[in-house]
């Protein structure tokens, strides 16, 4: 077997994660599990529901009519994907899988009632519910940021559709020479990798396209947060004098029609084009259902289940939780804590015992230019006495160096997840 395709199936082989063991043919007979968000979270812990309790009815409710993904975004800002590629519809999870998908946007959370409203006026009950909101972005905490207009200037681009694309388009139009900056925000948000694979990738686009353009990448943070030598490398050997890295830059103020982010000191910095990346919140239906115990932030659960410590029979899954110490906010972890909650909703719906050793694995890619790729792995075992994921000693582990072979395996990785989460027609 040729080391691409035994590669291909440990990236396939990853996904499956902590998988109960018993046939669960009738397991869910005449309940009703609500999902709550279609992304890597949600939609996976859909599937898998009807998968292990098929007699129940799985009901989905998300806004958007297709799912666009986050990873690889990065590399349609950098000009080598489309967002096209990225983008699935949620048609499998219906057709194929059983699921009940609905088109709309859960407004409120009644727990006690065991229902939620929707903005075309509905409600739906429930027995179980899964919230998997995803982040919400904090702008009321970036001054100068508050209002939708300043937003439209300063992209994100953090939420893959749209925003990515415009932000390629006015990296394209950069002006000759021209100044890209970003802003990173402190720790925890969604994908910690990603901003610095995303100053690679527009650096290599505009080394291409732009040679005499700098990109400047201020951190809130101490330093790198994710894959440091890598990055550090690129920063220092591969891109050297096109990306300047500031660490520990408190964002103060921004102003949007000048292009000026003022830092501590009193220090402002101009650019022609700025990416700030505002800090992140659990989903704001969690927050309005009064899940958000952790700093008014993120959702306390329960790991065996990812049962709400706030609301009984209510599970919050994906970036919304308050994460284990350690453990990423990222695709691959969302996608693991779906199939555990399914597992566990599963057993719940049986009268059997949960598993009381979840696993998650934890997998992640990163680009440093349009061809070359990095992979970080991590494993992680529930722990009784602490209560909480630790990682385990010795699994996982990360790249000695980028290379296209690995940058390969990070596409196939992408469809992998993508065809694992919403399944195949």
């Amino acid at each position: 077997m040729q080391r691409r395709h035994f590669l291909c199936g440990l990236a396939a082989s990853a996904l499956v994660g902590s998988l109960p063991s018993g046939a669960f043919a009738q397991n869910g007979a005449g309940a009703r599990i609500v999902v709550v968000g279609g992304g890597f979270a949600g939609a996976t812990c859909a599937r898998y529901l009807k998968r292990w309790a098929p007699a129940a009815e799985v009901v989905l409710i998300e806004a958007a009519d297709a799912f666009v993904a986050c990873p690889m975004s990065n590399r349609v800002i950098g000009g080598t994907m489309s967002l096209r590629d990225l983008t699935r519809s949620y048609a499998a999870l219906s057709a194929a899988h059983g699921v009940q998908v609905v088109r709309d946007t859960v407004t409120a959370v009644d727990a006690g009632a065991r229902r939620v409203s929707l903005a075309r006026g509905d409600s739906i009950a429930w027995d179980r519910l899964v919230l998997a909101p995803g982040v919400e972005f904090a702008y009321d905490s970036l001054p100068g940021l508050e209002h939708t207009d300043a937003q439209a200037q300063v992209l994100h681009a953090w939420a893959a559709g749209p925003q990515t694309q415009a932000l390629r388009r006015r990296l394209v139009a950069l002006p000759q020479g021209g100044v890209f900056a970003m802003h990173i925000p402190l720790m925890p948000y969604r994908c910690p990798p990603g901003p610095y694979e995303r100053a690679c990738l527009v650096a290599g686009a505009l080394q291409r396209s732009n040679p005499r353009a700098k990109v400047l990448v201020f951190d809130a943070n101490p330093d790198v947060v994710a894959k440091k030598n890598l990055f550090a490398d690129a920063f220092r050997n591969r891109y050297k004098g096109v990306i300047e890295y500031v660490p520990n830059a408190a964002y103060r103020e921004m102003d949007a029609a000048a292009g000026t982010l003022r830092f501590d000191l009193q220090v402002s910095v101009k650019a022609d084009l700025w990416n700030v990346i505002p800090p992140q919140r659990a989903g704001l239906i969690a927050r309005q259902a009064g899940l958000a115990n952790v700093e008014g932030r993120w959702c306390e659960v329960d790991f065996l289940s990812y049962e709400s410590k706030v609301a009984p029979g209510v599970h919050v899954i994906g970036d919304a939780v308050a994460s284990a110490p350690g453990v990423p906010k990222s695709a691959h972890i969302a996608n693991q804590q779906a199939k555990v909650c399914a597992a566990a909703i599963a057993a719940l719906l049986s009268d059997r015992p949960l598993s009381d050793e979840p696993l998650l694995t934890n997998t992640c890619y990163s680009f440093v230019n349009e061809k070359e790729a990095a992979h970080l792995a991590a494993v992680y075992r529930y722990d009784a006495d602490k209560r909480t994921m630790v990682a385990v000693p010795g699994a996982g582990g990360e790249s000695a160096a980028a290379t296209s072979e690995e940058g390969f395996m990070a596409v196939a990785w992408a469809f992998n997840i993508l065809n694992d989460t919403l399944g195949r027609a």
